[in-house]
């Protein structure tokens, strides 16, 4: 009660805040209007707008707008290739204040301890990281993943602070035709917060996937599925990642009337992206050149987000809600200039003093030694499954191609863009190999190999020469998982990831850079990608139409089983 009375204490003037920023103008985003005066802090959490306050301490903001942190919806921080608190350190300072995160790459690692790991490391960050709890570890029945995660798992991971929900449930034929593994993880979350994954689903399927509780949705593609999703009370999550680029495509949707169930995603984001583009504020400011009002897109990034998974706490600049704050210098450019958590500012010194929590799933490659002759198609028709590639997109085409067989092999044709593709269990537990074909890399000669493949993340490799596949693939196992990159017969470039094959314990500068190194030795075999890697990694995704390929084979998503050889 001591604690409340002095917080309406600060609120009405009565006692010093423990901050004031003054000289900005707040942008409201229920409203639209720009709201001069202080903005006061106290203990965390905004107590006055639009008057004169005294406080402890005085920040002068002038000039500046001041806007509610940006929420990122749904992402994958393992995707970030560096750890949590690297993370927070790469986007906090652009005004990224919370990131609704779902561990299910880690958990596919090493199973709930990747959940705990990310749990505990969400304690000690700057921003608030909300960790949602993975409910497709594995994704299918059609890979085989480092761990497995049941109901009963779920139930001793629920009721962490951290927690909102059940993060997105990727087994949507699982949802749809009434299997009982998924019934009993979606009846735990009922009358809370359950996340969808549901591409390309629609009229009654898509009816009945929503009636099981499923409350949003990340992976609409065009402006007709995201219309459908919203018109049956899904909230709508446009998603801008490094290879998932549906921005374009939904904007035309965001306006000031559908903004409030509308919000903003990443997914799958690297700091070399991040770096070179940006992140949500990236988004922001891409959504207002493209037409959408400023206030439908700060909406999005913020009160509607908060609202969509239940964070009453936060998303508007107004007395009561967390003070998280970005300024900023224009609504049109979305340019960060500082940048406050729960009151806190966002700087060297708030970074320099965080906790942290000590790594996990190291030494997590325990792949077989790869021979050239491993990555031979073996077969004795010409008549061909192949995956093609759809730049910007995760989803693939599922073409045909003839290809002549020649000693019991068909061979990669960079001619005709046909390059190898192979996927290699590498969690100890068969040693499965799995080969195919696939168009859109562009690759002339040589081989990449990664173990960031979604989501069982075993070993994904592209290349012409088999003798380099190999040599890549080999490497993985010897960096401890990473992005490895070869030509004949040697490794011109390499990440390593130790953190369960995902993570680098290195400064995401580091990464970053490292990235440029990779990408530039990946066109200098050909690859006409933006980002390569990446990609690879979501050709092994088999809850994504139309043609994938996973450890245990090449796998027809819309029918969803795996086709024989």
């Amino acid at each position: 009660m001591a604690e409340l009375a002095d917080r309406i204490s600060a609120g009405r003037g009565d006692q010093p805040a423990d901050l004031v920023l003054r000289g900005g103008t707040v942008f409201d985003v229920v409203t639209g209007a720009r709201i001069d005066g202080d903005v006061a802090i106290y203990d965390g959490l905004i107590v006055g707008i639009g008057a004169e306050y005294e406080a402890v301490q005085i920040e002068d903001v002038s000039g500046l707008i001041l806007v509610p942190g940006f929420i990122d919806t749904h992402l994958h921080i393992e995707s970030s290739l560096v750890t949590p608190f690297e993370f927070d350190r790469c986007v906090t300072p652009r005004g990224i204040t919370t990131a609704i995160c779902d561990p299910h790459e880690i958990a596919n690692v090493i199973g709930v301890d990747g959940i705990r790991y990310f749990q505990e490391a969400s304690r000690h960050t700057l921003m608030d990281i909300r960790v949602q709890l993975s409910s497709c570890v594995p994704s299918t029945h059609m890979e085989t993943a480092g761990a497995e995660i049941t109901a009963g798992d779920l139930t001793s991971l629920m009721g962490h602070a951290s927690g909102i929900g059940l993060a997105e449930f990727m087994n949507y034929p699982g949802v749809i035709n009434r299997d009982p593994a998924c019934l009993e993880k979606l009846s735990l979350f009922q009358g809370g917060h359950i996340d969808g994954h549901c591409p390309q689903l629609s009229g009654r399927d898509l009816n009945a996937y929503v009636a099981a509780g499923v409350r949003t949705e990340h992976e609409a593609t065009t402006a007709e599925e995201a219309i459908e999703k919203l018109q049956k009370g899904m909230r709508v999550l446009i998603r801008e990642g490094s290879v998932s680029k549906d921005l374009d495509a939904l904007a035309p949707v965001l306006s000031d009337v559908t903004s409030a169930y509308m919000c903003l995603c990443t997914d799958d984001r690297n700091p070399l992206d991040i770096d070179e583009y940006g992140h949500l504020d990236y988004m922001i400011s891409m959504l207002i050149a493209k037409g959408c009002s400023p206030l439908a897109a700060y909406r999005a990034a913020s009160l509607s987000a908060a609202e969509a998974f239940g964070l009453k706490d936060r998303g508007q600049i107004a007395p009561g809600k967390r003070a998280d704050i970005v300024a900023i210098g224009s609504l049109q450019a979305c340019d960060a200039q500082a940048v406050w958590c729960a009151g806190r500012r966002v700087d060297h010194a708030a970074f320099d003093a965080r906790q942290f929590v000590p790594p996990v799933g190291l030494h997590s490659v325990k792949a077989p030694h790869l021979r050239s002759e491993n990555f031979r198609a073996r077969a004795n028709r010409p008549e061909t499954d192949v995956i093609g590639i759809v730049e910007g997109k995760i989803i693939t085409e599922h073409l045909r191609e003839d290809i002549e067989v020649l000693d019991g092999d068909k061979r990669p044709d960079p001619e005709r863009d046909l390059a190898r593709i192979a996927v290699i269990e590498r969690h100890g537990k068969n040693g499965n190999i799995a080969t195919g074909f696939v168009r859109g890399f562009g690759i002339g000669g040589g081989a990449i190999a990664s173990t960031v493949c979604h989501d069982h993340h075993n070993i994904a490799c592209v290349g012409i020469d088999y003798a380099d596949m190999a040599l890549a693939a080999n490497r993985l196992s010897e960096i401890d998982g990473g992005f490895v990159v070869s030509r004949d017969g040697e490794v011109i470039a390499e990440l390593a990831l130790p953190v369960a094959g995902l993570m680098s314990l290195a400064p995401f500068e580091e990464v970053r850079d490292r990235l440029k190194t990779l990408r530039d030795a990946a066109r200098s075999l050909g690859v006409t990608l933006e980002e390569p890697f990446l990609q690879l990694a979501f050709l092994a995704l088999p809850v994504i139409p139309a043609l994938k390929i996973t450890d245990r084979g090449m796998v027809d998503v819309t029918r969803f089983e795996i086709i024989s050889g």
